[in-house]
């Protein structure tokens, strides 16, 4: 029979065995997970679970106990630290195993061994707010029907003011618009009157003047192509000098 011998060999010497759970424990209290086979998982959290209660308790003699499982230094300073806040609630069940399949090679079945953090909702605190809040309902209701009729006054105040604006506000700019179109056309008109006024007078004298001139210069004209072509049959051919006859010379005579 195989009373008093818990624990798995692993077909391996005690100190091979011990060495392999030593750097085991500390990569999880590194790494917070750590993936293994399921043997090897279900093993490591005896390991884990009794480090983690030394360091909950967090005297020297813990720390030195913990020291000679860890490898290293500051993965133990780091677990008595976070130990009492993060486990501080929980009594035992410090980890978690989920199944991950089989290994490809030698299809082992794997596992993932994750520290579990002590971050639970207490019930009480769900019952206070649950009480809160129907409590908080009630007031709710009483604020909204006292505020529903001073919005329904205001809603009626101001579609009194829109109805009232309107009328008050249209004969004053319809008397602008009508007294505003008069003033703007008789300022118009006024200077196209004197315009219309001063052009046939201006227009008369220009014309009187260039019709004038334009006579002037026709008669004008007309005298100097008569005298031109007066001229031109009064004037005679002139004779042409006829050339000498060369004297005779008085010694050939």
């Amino acid at each position: 029979m195989r009373h008093r011998k818990t624990g798995r060999k692993f077909n391996r010497t005690s100190s091979h065995r011990k060495a392999m759970f030593r750097n085991m424990v500390t990569s999880l209290f590194k790494h917070d997970r750590i993936r293994t086979t399921d043997a090897k998982a279900k093993e490591l959290r005896s390991w884990s679970d009794h480090l983690i209660t030394l360091a909950k308790r967090g005297d020297l003699h813990a720390r030195r106990q913990a020291l000679s499982i860890i490898r290293e230094k500051e993965v133990v300073h780091k677990l008595f630290e976070e130990a009492s806040e993060r486990f501080g609630s929980i009594s035992g069940g410090y980890t978690r195993i989920v199944k991950m399949g089989l290994r490809p090679g030698d299809a082992a079945s794997m596992s993932l061994v994750e520290l579990i953090s002590a971050e639970k909702p207490a019930k009480g605190k769900k019952k206070a707010k649950t009480t809160k809040a129907k409590k908080a309902e009630p007031a709710k209701k009483t604020e909204e029907k006292k505020e529903a009729p001073k919005a329904k006054k205001k809603a009626v105040g101001k579609s009194e003011n829109k109805e009232a604006k309107p009328k008050k506000a249209t004969p004053e700019k319809e008397t602008a618009k009508v007294e505003e179109i008069p003033v703007e056309k008789e300022t118009e008109k006024k200077p196209k009157a004197k315009v219309a006024e001063k052009k046939p007078a201006e227009t008369e004298a220009k014309t009187g003047s260039k019709a004038k001139k334009k006579e002037t210069d026709s008669t004008q004209d007309e005298k100097k192509k008569k005298a031109v072509k007066s001229t031109k049959t009064t004037k005679k051919p002139v004779a042409k000098a006829e050339p000498k006859a060369p004297a005779a010379k008085k010694n050939s005579e």
